[in-house]
């Protein structure tokens, strides 16, 4: 098992993205082997529980109230249709169903809601996650009490370059909603989007904040930017792929126990690029034809997938 670091500095994350490509897969690969089964991916399915009518203005997200995206809003979904579709998602091999919410905070009242469905997801004998922006004390512990396995609250990006996608919260809120749900208990599901226009130091920080948390997080969802019109990412020169999937291997040696995702952005990668970001350390992937508004790869395509590669699905969140 690695050693668990949570002092990175910035020279020693840029030195890891700097090395010759063979030589950071390699040591990539040398890390995941030793707290993974190297063929292993944990499987997770994502719904939209609330569409739409965000009132945040992050601008790579077709769901804020602020943006012409021609995404329809939706209120909070019934239990029987979350319990459906969980259903749908556990007969398809997901092993853990998350569910997201376009708040930019929740009521109380919603919070309710939201541990009836996590409740009900469980007593399938699926683990559950939830999305649902800033939380107080009060919900974090009401979402523990009920249940709830992890909380997702990704950084996005550096603090630095932070305020360029986001000005209705800060970077602090960030952390507070994290160390909140740390507190209470839960596991924490955080990483970041690339391909925001952000520079290679930018890409670098966001892992160093993620790495230096008193703890790692268990899942960390790489994404890469889906560009949405009427957003205003749209136009956003694309990311290399090959330093997305530096991004993907450096993450992998700064959380060596980490499930790293690779999340949004998928159905814009070729087969050979996943494979790739599986051998630099992603082992774990959102299954189905939505990430909550945006397109995924359809589950039958990663199944024959899989079975190329040799890949199989299975495993927790974290390294046993």
């Amino acid at each position: 098992m690695s050693v668990l670091r949570h002092d990175w500095t910035l020279t020693e994350v840029q030195n890891l993205y700097a090395l010759p490509f063979n030589d950071l897969i390699f040591q990539a690969q040398t890390v995941h082997r030793a707290n993974f089964d190297p063929n292993q991916i944990q499987v997770s399915s994502l719904l939209s529980i609330k569409t739409g009518s965000c009132s945040e203005d992050c601008g790579y997200c077709p769901q804020s109230a602020r943006y012409e995206t021609g995404l329809k809003s939706e209120g909070l979904m019934p239990i029987a249709e979350v319990l459906a579709a969980a259903q749908r998602a556990k007969e398809q091999g997901a092993s853990r169903f998350c569910m997201g919410a376009a708040w930019r905070k929740p009521k109380d009242k919603d919070i309710e809601r939201v541990v009836e469905m996590v409740q009900s997801v469980k007593a399938l004998g699926m683990e559950t996650c939830a999305t649902l922006g800033m939380l107080t004390d009060e919900q974090t512990l009401a979402l523990k009490e009920g249940g709830l396995d992890y909380y997702n609250h990704n950084l996005d990006t550096s603090e630095d370059y932070y305020s360029e996608v986001i000005t209705t919260r800060t970077y602090q809120d960030r952390l507070d909603t994290l160390a909140r749900v740390r507190n209470a208990g839960m596991n924490v599901c955080c990483g970041g989007i690339v391909g925001m226009g952000e520079s290679d130091a930018d890409r670098s920080k966001l892992l160093i904040e993620l790495a230096n948390l008193p703890k790692h997080p268990e899942s960390v969802p790489i994404n890469m930017l889906v560009q949405v019109e009427g957003t205003p990412l749209m136009g956003t020169q694309e990311l290399d792929p090959l330093v997305f999937i530096r991004t993907i291997a450096v993450a992998r040696i700064l959380m060596p126990q980490s499930r790293v995702r690779l999340s949004a952005g998928r159905n814009e990668m070729s087969d050979e690029m996943q494979a790739l970001c599986f051998l630099a350390g992603a082992n774990s992937i959102f299954y189905g034809d939505k990430l909550l508004t945006t397109d995924n790869p359809m589950t039958n395509h990663d199944l024959q997938l899989f079975e190329r590669l040799g890949l199989h699905s299975g495993g927790s969140s974290y390294a046993q």
